[in-house]
């Protein structure tokens, strides 16, 4: 007697199906359809986790430099007068400052005109 596999294809099925449930049109219908897009939709989420990294990054120096601008600096010279200075904070905490505690960033604004003067 010889075993038949159509309950595990069918599981198999189901579960890009289920996956793949949302998709426009036959993407969510078809199985090939349904496979293909859904190994295609794992490439996208992939690069989607690379790209967000940078969107934040391009985000933080975006607030850092119009606080800069404020305080009266760029934000190419703040970056450089911290690192003379030997501050070590990152873009995340800057940005923050920079939105919630502008009196803060501003002493670091202070620091690295000083030390950007200093040399």
């Amino acid at each position: 007697m010889r075993v038949k596999g159509g309950v595990n294809t069918k599981k198999k099925k189901l579960r890009y199906l289920k996956a793949a449930k949302g998709y426009r049109g036959a993407l969510s219908r078809r199985y090939r359809l349904a496979k293909q897009y859904y190994i295609r939709s794992g490439v996208y989420a992939y690069a989607g986790r690379k790209v967000r990294k940078r969107d934040f990054r391009k985000l933080w120096i975006t607030r850092i430099n119009a606080g800069a601008r404020i305080a009266g600096t760029k934000y190419n010279d703040l970056i450089h007068g911290l690192k003379i200075a030997g501050v070590n904070i990152n873009r995340k905490m800057l940005a923050d400052l920079a939105v919630n505690d502008f009196g803060t960033f501003k002493e670091y604004c202070e620091i690295a005109k000083s030390a950007l003067n200093g040399n």
